[in-house]
This record gives structure tokens, C-alpha cells and sequence, in this order.
């Protein structure tokens, strides 16, 4: 684990697993040492994946997919045994799609998630705003007050203007819609916190970025990647990143520490 038993959580959506792997993947993972490592749009089958990437050394790994092949799903890998592992939330509608793991720990529950994507017109709006209902019911009714609740993943949801370089041209679009960003305020409402932005109020600082127009190099990006920490165990976090020098997907890897109990 990081020094002072610290643990380190990453969260990325790789775009891709196997891809990702031929980008260097298991390269970054030799180099950031996670304790936990969270990743979304795995877009694989665990017997479609290689050796490598099925047991990597330390880690046990946890797969959530989709039925249809090629399509969603999350994956965690930890060094951390969790006291208890559900994969997805308990309805077909949303877990058919893979988009949630949730491993409970002794002091947090972390939840792994996939948010869908609005953008294939209006129902897939609504069974977006389903799921955010759907999960959030869940952790409030089964952990809230609990223990902490940390949800990481591609929430496919730019929250304030800050959180995208053209908000103005993107206010009638899936991701910045008023009713996808009123979402984000009531997850705040139930007592949870965006983490990062608790350590970084600065513009210019995304997540995503368009591979077709080639927008990253112009940092013409989105912050639609998050750690969103229940307000009573925000105080066990000492750090919150976005690591957007890190290539290989559309997508850069985020991060928090958390501090540990000494013993």
C-alpha cells in the first residue's frame, strides 16, 4: 500500500480493456502501484480476456459485463480483500448492461460505476436519470450512516461550466442537459462531496476528450469522471488527482488517498 498505510484508489475508463492493454496498461499499473484499481467500458468478457490481464500479480480481480459483447462493463482490481463483492444492483434493466461493481470494505463501501450515455436520443436520457435513482436509493437505503460511501467512475456528466472547455455550445447536449447536471446536485443534496474539487477549484481540468477532433491536444476536454465521497468519510481523504499526462484512452485516470487507521 502507499507509505503510512494509506490506500490509493484510481478510477478510469480505459475504452477497452484489451486496447488499453496494448497501450501500455499493466506498464501504468507497475508505475502507479493502486491499491485499487477501478475501471469502466472494459467492453470484454472475462474468458475473451488474456492471461494478463485476468491475474495480475498482487490484485484480485473482480468483473461486472455486459451481456452484448464488446459493450460497457467494469472491472476492479485490489490488493484489499473487500468483506463482501455485488456485482451490479440488483435490477436486470441496469445490470444486464454491466455497470456496477460495489466491494464492501470494513470502514467504506466503494462502488465501481459506468453511468450510461444520453446520447442515442431521449430514452436513453431517462434511463440514465433511472439509474442515478435506481443506485442512489440503493446506498442510501443499505450503507448511508453506515459506513462511508465512495462512488467512482464515468458519470457521463459535466457538472458546472467549469467542468467542460465549451459549456455554451453544449447546453442542449447530453452530458451539460440541465436535468443530467441537477442530477449531480442532488447527489450532493444527499450529503455526498465531488473530492476533487474539494482540492482543485481551477478551470482547464478534464477527464474526456473527443478522439476525433482530436481535442486533447487542445485540451478541449470534459470532467465527467469522478469520486464522489458521503460527506462523513470525506474526512479520511488527504488527496484528490486527475492524472491527464496519462494516454491510452479517451478517457485519464483519477485518483484518491486515503488515510488508514494505524494497526
Amino acid at each position: 500500500m502507499a507509505k503510512n498505510n494509506n490506500i490509493k484508489i484510481y478510477s478510469w475508463n480505459v475504452n477497452g480493456i484489451r486496447a488499453a492493454l496494448k497501450k501500455g496498461f499493466l506498464d501504468w499499473m507497475a508505475s502507479a502501484k493502486p491499491d485499487i484499481v477501478c475501471l469502466q467500458e472494459t467492453k470484454a468478457h472475462f474468458e475473451q480476456l488474456p492471461g494478463e490481464l485476468k491475474e495480475i500479480k498482487g490484485y484480485k480481480s473482480h468483473f461486472h459485463s455486459a451481456k452484448k459483447k464488446g459493450y460497457s462493463g467494469v472491472a476492479i482490481y485490489s490488493k484489499i480483500e473487500p468483506e463482501n463483492v455485488n456485482l451490479g444492483i440488483g435490477n436486470d434493466l441496469f445490470d444486464d448492461e454491466g455497470r456496477a461493481i460495489l466491494l464492501e470494505f470494513k470502514d467504506f463501501v466503494l462502488v465501481n460505476c459506468y453511468f450510461p450515455n444520453g446520447g442515442r436520443g431521449p430514452d436513453r436520457v431517462k434511463y440514465k436519470l433511472d439509474f442515478y435513482d435506481e443506485l442512489f436509493f440503493l446506498l442510501q437505503r443499505k450503507y448511508y450512516n453506515r459506513k462511508g460511501v465512495i462512488i467512482t467512475g464515468d458519470f457521463n456528466t459535466a457538472h458546472k461550466e467549469i467542468d467542460l472547455a465549451r459549456p455554451k455550445p453544449n447546453e442542449t447536449n447530453t452530458g451539460f442537459l440541465p436535468e443530467e447536471r441537477e442530477w449531480i446536485d442532488k447527489i450532493i443534496n444527499l450529503g455526498y462531496t465531488d473530492i476533487f474539487r474539494e482540492y482543485n477549484k481551477e478551470p482547464n481540468w478534464y477527464t474526456y476528450w473527443d478522439v476525433f477532433t482530436r481535442a486533447r491536444e487542445r485540451n478541449v476536454g470534459w470532467r465527467i469522471d469522478y469520486f464522489m465521497v458521503s460527506n462523513d468519510f470525506k474526512k479520511n481523504v488527504v488527496n484528490a488527482k486527475i492524472h491527464n499526462d496519462i494516454y491510452g484512452s479517451d478517457h485519464c485516470p483519477i485518483s484518491i488517498e486515503i488515510k488508514t487507521k494505524k494497526g
